[in-house]
């Protein structure tokens, strides 16, 4: 399948978030009739003459050199994750080469597991099309409810467009649902012959409209860290910090969320932390 419509709505959107002002141009007040920069500006600014910056916007890619790439992204003043994610849409411009169609990855390597269960903070693996694959018995606790080791995997982003409760979870419902759209953006970029994660992007936007519209937006962001505020019934709200560790060769991720030392949210975690072992301790006793 060929990627020009994403290319051309990707660059048309860049180009409409930079101002002239921004990138040091003058206007002389003449009326505008585009937001953001004209194409003839952007080629100006890239240093390519603006039919070839205009085939560019068509979403032709292929073959475009690095040095073009780059003078493009200083241009459209992207950056990190957008910069990137221009350079998978020119990859994947050339067309599926030999061992690109990678898979979704779905296990998790007892070394990880094991990590997991070592963490003193509320932790999951979640793969690049944000299914979460694992997750220790305090993330469980913290998630109340919604997580189940018996129906794994569990999609994030299922579960922020299709289900009632996550709002309800999720305080900060808007800023996470932003944010994992962008990252599901970002990975068809990198990854866009994975069936998987069509059919997941086609399954949301059939069904919801908030998805549709952070769809077309075409933001792509890295996640390393961000506030997350959750409610969970038995502590009420938390105030905590998400943090996301990659683990390049396997294709996953580890979020833990932790608290500023002696806060409510700290005091809260130190609760759950010992609801969730007795809780285990139970459930262990029960099947033995």
């Amino acid at each position: 399948m060929s990627n020009k419509d994403d290319v051309r709505e990707f660059l048309t959107s860049r180009r409409a978030k930079v101002t002239p002002q921004q990138a040091g141009l003058q206007t002389f007040g003449d009326k505008r009739r585009v937001a953001g920069l004209r194409r003839e500006e952007v080629a100006l600014l890239a240093g390519v003459s603006a039919d070839y910056y205009i085939r560019l916007e068509r979403g032709n890619l292929a073959g475009v050199s690095e040095q073009v790439l780059d003078s493009l992204a200083q241009a459209l003043r992207l950056d990190d994750a957008e910069r990137a994610h221009l350079f998978d849409l020119a990859r994947a411009s050339t067309g599926p080469v030999r061992g690109s169609r990678r898979t979704t990855v779905s296990k998790v390597r007892p070394g990880v597991l094991r990590l997991l269960d070592a963490l003193a903070t509320p932790a999951y693996v979640r793969n690049a099309r944000t299914d979460i694959l694992a997750f220790n018995d305090l993330a469980l606790a913290l998630y109340d409810g919604i997580l189940d080791r018996a129906r794994l995997p569990f999609n994030v982003a299922r579960f922020l467009f299709l289900d009632h409760r996550a709002p309800e979870f999720f305080l900060d419902w808007e800023n996470v649902a932003d944010d994992s759209v962008a990252a599901l953006r970002a990975e068809a970029g990198r990854n866009p012959h994975d069936k998987s994660l069509t059919d997941l992007v086609g399954e949301l936007a059939t069904r919801s409209e908030e998805f549709r519209t952070r769809w077309a937006r075409h933001n792509v962001k890295y996640h390393r860290t961000a506030a997350k505020r959750l409610h969970n019934s038995l502590v009420g709200d938390l105030e905590l910090t998400g943090e996301a560790m990659e683990l390049p060769g396997d294709g996953l991720v580890i979020i833990t969320y932790t608290a500023e030392s002696d806060s409510p949210a700290a005091e809260a975690l130190r609760f759950l932390s010992s609801w969730a072992t007795q809780h285990s301790e139970a459930q262990r006793s029960t099947t033995e």
